[in-house]
């Protein structure tokens, strides 16, 4: 049996649902969802949505949450995954070296990866995504092919060790897979490509 510990990585302005939403989640199958951020502190979360009528994300302030780590400080060898929440924070947070380091061993090693929405830039930034298929916000379509990546508008794409989605509203399906994902990682039942 591997780890049953799960990285969260945020930052100020990590968006609210894309959060916690997985954070819930890892507990409900006996996971220890680990929140990660720059420093070990309290983070400010914000909500965001495209209202009707607009054509840009509208965002309002939202929970807080604490970080449990700072980036510097992780063993990335504790940790049976890795999910790349969206908001404002991936623009913030990509260049710390610290991160960048830890999310290179996650590809590598071939870990479970979750990203949704902005994450993507994490992974973008990291030069983890060359050849890679995923989805993300719209706007950030760029920022994925730009850095090697293949965007695919969907819901959710698997490739490999990671499964991808658009917005918050892809939770569900990436949720689905990224669990079943991490279960076969903690129960020595996944197959290494």
């Amino acid at each position: 049996m591997t780890s049953n510990k799960a990285l969260i990585i945020v930052g100020d302005a990590t968006e609210t649902v894309d959060t916690l939403y997985p954070h819930l989640r890892l507990q409900e199958d006996g996971f220890i969802p680990v929140v990660a951020g720059p420093e070990k502190r309290q983070f400010q979360m914000v909500l965001h949505e495209v209202k009707p009528g607009w054509t840009i994300t509208r965002e309002w302030e939202g929970y807080t949450i604490e970080a449990d780590i700072a980036f510097k400080d992780i063993d990335v060898n504790e940790y049976a995954g890795i999910f790349f929440s969206g908001g404002r924070a991936p623009e913030y947070i990509r260049d710390d070296p610290d991160l960048i380091r830890i999310t290179q061993h996650f590809f590598d090693a071939n870990k479970p990866i979750a990203s949704i929405c902005h994450g993507v830039e994490i992974p973008a930034r990291a030069d983890r995504v060359r050849g890679r298929k995923m989805s993300c916000v719209r706007k950030c379509r760029f920022d994925l092919e730009i850095c090697g990546g293949i965007f695919v508008d969907e819901p959710f794409v698997v490739d490999g060790n990671m499964v991808s989605g658009r917005t918050w509203h892809d939770h569900g399906h990436v949720m689905r897979e990224w669990m079943a994902m991490l279960r076969a990682e903690r129960d020595g039942l996944r197959k290494v490509a």
